[in-house]
């Protein structure tokens, strides 16, 4: 019986563990931080941190209101601004659970994110945010919140985004390269410090010719350089969109190309994405780890259930 106790001990805490597993939806890691202190509270706090699961919805309006980006974004007046430059980095790899790892695959960026968050006048942690959902893209997302939450168009001077981001629209500066990139920011300080802030979105992943030659915390590392030479006051917003880098295991996209081969391309197609994948695939092993459980406590039944004698009396001699 103690042994039964302890198998069925074993299944409870497995069915627990898979169960939370399984519930929990990937999340993602957001930072912000400012160099010359716009946004310190009230309290003097230097650093913030938001443990609750948030949506980038909300991330886009905790960044206007406890961030300070309201300030500039959505402020009509034309006073003197804080910040010159702003900045949204939309990272593709980092998970909130690398935070902890104490090896990633891109130790570069955790290195630049743990020195900007530590080194900033003031510093804001979002250490799980959930990805946007279906299709669409975290730039998209967190634009628009910006927009929403201010009621009105952005208060800035310029937005500017590289080729890599998803954005259209007739108002917006399209850039090619970091060399772009850099060239924007020095000409933004030639227009001096009464100007309206100017909005860059940087996105990660989009750019083949970028992404083969450095890594996203090269790159990030380097644009924080080019802003600390340029003598801008800035502040950046790096959120991480994991879902471009949640690949489908090759017998999903066989089964999808296949699919899609027969029936044709059609918008109506249900869709499972990485998240969807992960859960799929924990749910198989779960149904299967408990078939086998089910298998062995039948048979430990069945063993104990043998009323077999544990000593025989010798024959007596007649």
């Amino acid at each position: 019986m103690e042994v039964i106790k302890a198998v069925l001990l074993g299944i409870l805490f497995v069915v627990v563990q898979l169960s939370y597993v399984i519930a929990s939806p990937v999340t993602a890691p957001a930072f912000l931080w400012s160099s010359n202190g716009h946004g310190l509270s009230s309290h003097g706090v230097k650093e913030v941190i938001n443990y609750q699961a948030i949506s980038p919805k909300d991330l886009a309006k905790s960044v206007l209101s406890e961030g300070g980006w309201s300030n500039f974004m959505c402020s009509m007046e034309n006073h003197q601004r804080a910040v010159d430059i702003a900045v949204v980095f939309v990272g593709g790899k980092l998970q909130s659970s690398d935070i902890s790892k104490t090896k990633f695959k891109d130790q570069a960026l955790l290195d630049v994110l743990k020195l900007s968050f530590g080194g900033s006048n003031f510093s804001m942690a979002f250490p799980y945010v959930a990805l946007s959902e279906g299709n669409d893209k975290l730039e998209h997302t967190l634009f628009s919140g910006f927009i929403e939450n201010c009621g009105h168009e952005l208060a800035v001077n310029q937005i500017a985004y590289l080729e890599s981001c998803s954005f259209d629209g007739k108002d917006l500066k399209k850039l090619q390269d970091l060399q772009s990139l850099q060239d924007f920011f020095d000409s933004r300080m030639e227009k001096g410090k009464d100007a309206q802030a100017d909005l860059v979105v940087f996105c990660s992943g989009g750019s083949e010719e970028v992404d083969q030659a450095k890594s996203e915390g090269e790159i990030l590392s380097e644009l924080v350089n080019f802003l600390d030479q340029s003598g801008a006051s800035y502040s950046i917003l790096y959120a991480s969109d994991p879902k471009k880098s949640l690949q489908y295991p090759p017998h999903w996209a066989i089964n999808r190309f296949l699919a899609e081969s027969t029936s044709g391309k059609s918008s109506n197609t249900t869709t499972c994405d990485g998240v969807c994948q992960i859960k799929s695939s924990l749910l198989e092993g779960f149904f299967v780890g408990i078939v086998l459980l089910i298998i062995l406590i039948s048979g430990l039944c069945c063993m104990m259930g043998i009323d077999t004698p544990t000593r025989f009396e010798t024959p007596q001699d007649s």
